[in-house]
């Protein structure tokens, strides 16, 4: 499981500090694919690099299976990291290194987290690669290489998989089987987090956040879209119905009959 709460990432730029975070409070259970969305500069990176341990938030908490990524040394986060995360890259090639074969390489990663070869074939095989697994990157299709990086990703059994517009630069096909690998693994427990600007990842997650401005906008489940209550109790609206409250002021009536609420201008 997924926890953050309050996070706030700020960078210092050259006209000002940038809010790239915004008070993001998000929980995600463990065997969910999530798709984070969002225009450029909305703070998608910024999350999920803080998610990943890659970053240290300026402020909040985020935790992994219990383990609060923020209160730990740096060493620890580090290891903490190479345990529980996985990376995927969106360029194929930036997964792998192009000397080992695919066994290889899946079986560099799976002596990391303590486990060995039988569990590394094994990750090939549930991602449609056992019969490659001697090829090099370079005899590998992209669409083989990307799964071949979810497999580095997958093996040892993470919490979670991180990546990056993992279908971007794979056709129709591709794209599809590496959904079905993704679809496989959160079958299996892991949490993948998808950044993707790609409808086809879309019609294939369980759960899509969107952020806008640094904040999640809406959480889109099973086809319904759901405004998000923070940890403070305040409510994001969309951007067409902020448009209508010009003076940022509301009247809010909650009708616990019909479990409704309406919101009205002053």
């Amino acid at each position: 499981m997924i926890e953050c709460i309050s996070l706030l990432r700020v960078y210092e730029s050259a006209t000002g500090r940038v809010q790239a975070v915004r008070g993001v409070d998000l929980t995600i259970d463990a065997g969910r694919s999530v798709a984070v969305v969002g225009p450029s500069g909305s703070g998608k990176s910024s999350l999920l690099r803080m998610i990943g341990g890659l970053d240290e938030p300026t402020a909040g908490d985020v935790s992994i299976d219990g383990v609060n990524l923020v209160r730990l040394s740096g060493g620890a986060r580090r290891r903490i990291r190479a345990r529980l995360v996985g990376h995927v890259h969106q360029r194929p090639t930036d997964n792998l290194l192009g000397h080992l074969t695919a066994i290889d390489q899946v079986v560099r990663v799976a002596h990391r987290r303590g486990v060995g070869i039988d569990e590394a074939k094994e990750m090939l095989s549930t991602l449609g690669l056992g019969h490659r697994a001697d090829h090099l990157p370079d005899e590998l299709s992209g669409g083989e290489q990307q799964r071949l990086a979810f497999a580095r990703g997958a093996v040892g059994s993470p919490a979670v998989i991180i990546a990056d517009e993992p279908t971007a630069e794979l056709d129709t096909a591709s794209t599809d089987r590496v959904l079905d690998a993704i679809q496989r693994l959160a079958g299996g427990g892991i949490t993948v987090l998808v950044a993707t600007h790609d409808p086809r990842v879309l019609d294939r997650v369980d759960q899509i956040v969107t952020l806008r401005d640094g904040s999640i906008a809406s959480v889109c489940e099973a086809g319904t879209e759901l405004a998000v209550i923070d940890h403070a109790g305040r409510i994001q609206l969309p951007p067409e119905v902020r448009a209508h409250f010009p003076d940022r002021r509301a009247n809010v009536h909650w009708d616990a009959e019909h479990h409704t609420f309406t919101v009205k201008e002053p």
